[in-house]
C-alpha cells in the first residue's frame, strides 16, 4: 500500500509539474506574440512618420519653393494688382543686367544674365521697373536641406502671381546644384508655371529635376543677409520649424537694375 500511495503521490506531482509548464509555455508564447505585435506596430508607426516627412519634402521641391500651382491665365489674378501681360523675352536685350534689390534696409548688388534666360529676365526687369514689387514679403525661408529665400508673392503666402505664367525652364543647372547667390524662378508643379515668385539660396543647395530657371545672382551683400534675416531662422508657427515666414518679416524695397 506504501508503494501505491508513493506512486501516486508521484504520479499527482508529474501532473501539476505538466500543468505549471504549460501554463508557463503559454504565458511565455503570449508574451512573445504582444511582443511581435509591439514591434511591427512601431514599425508601421516609424514608417508611416518617414513617409509623411519623405512627402512633405519632395512635395516641396516639386511644387517649388512655396509655390502652389497656379492657375495658368492670362487675365488678372485675384490679388488686387492690374491686368498685366507677359513682356517679350527682347527686353532682356540678350545682355547681362546690372542692380541693386533692398530686403528691409539689406542692399544687395544683383546682375541679371539675359543672355542666359531672356524670358525669365525680361520678365523681372519689367515687373521691377513698373514697381510691382514695392513692398511686398519675402513669405518663406527654409533652413534644412534647400537653403532658400523666397519672394515675390503680392498674395503674401505663396499663392498669387502677376495674373499670368510662362515657361519654358531657362538655364536649369544640369547637375542640380544651385551656388550660394543663385536667383530662380519659383514655380508650381508644371515647367509653365513660373510668375513674378522668385528665391534667392543663401547656401548651397541641390534640387532635384527639372529644376529652375536661374536667371541671376547676388554678386554682393549675401553675406549681410544672411546675417540680418536668415541666420535667425523660421517664426513660429510656419510649416516646420524649418520651413516657413522668415522670423524677421521681410519685405522687398527698390529694385535698380540697368
Amino acid at each position: 500500500m506504501a508503494g501505491r500511495g508513493a506512486r501516486e503521490k508521484a504520479g499527482r506531482e508529474a501532473r501539476k509539474r505538466v500543468r505549471s509548464y504549460s501554463i508557463r509555455q503559454q504565458v511565455h508564447l503570449e508574451r512573445g506574440r504582444r511582443r511581435r505585435r509591439d514591434d511591427l506596430v512601431a514599425v508601421i508607426v516609424f514608417v508611416v512618420v518617414i513617409a509623411l516627412a519623405t512627402t512633405a519634402q519632395v512635395g516641396y521641391f516639386v511644387a517649388g519653393p512655396g509655390m502652389p500651382t497656379p492657375a495658368k491665365s492670362s487675365s488678372a489674378s485675384p490679388t488686387p494688382t492690374a491686368t498685366r501681360t507677359l513682356p517679350p523675352s527682347s527686353l532682356s536685350e540678350n545682355r547681362t543686367w546690372t542692380g541693386t534689390m533692398t530686403l528691409n534696409t539689406t542692399k544687395l548688388s544683383i546682375s541679371l544674365a539675359g543672355t542666359k534666360a531672356p524670358q525669365a529676365v525680361a520678365n523681372f526687369v519689367e515687373l521691377a521697373r513698373s514697381e510691382f514689387y514695392a513692398g511686398l514679403s519675402c513669405h518663406r525661408l527654409t533652413t534644412s536641406g534647400i537653403f532658400v529665400l523666397q519672394c515675390g508673392d503680392p498674395a503674401g503666402d505663396g499663392s498669387g502671381g502677376p495674373g499670368y505664367t510662362f515657361g519654358p525652364l531657362e538655364n536649369v543647372p544640369k547637375d542640380g546644384v544651385y551656388p550660394a547667390g543663385t536667383i530662380a524662378m519659383a514655380r508650381g508643379t508644371a515647367e509653365d508655371s513660373q510668375g513674378s515668385q522668385f528665391f534667392i539660396v543663401y547656401k548651397e543647395s541641390k534640387l532635384p529635376a527639372p529644376g529652375y530657371t536661374v536667371f541671376g545672382k547676388v554678386t554682393g551683400g549675401l553675406s549681410a543677409l544672411k546675417t540680418a534675416i536668415t541666420s535667425t531662422g523660421v517664426a513660429a508657427g510656419g510649416t516646420s520649424p524649418t520651413d516657413g515666414p522668415p522670423k524677421v518679416a521681410t519685405s522687398i524695397g527698390d529694385i535698380a537694375v540697368q
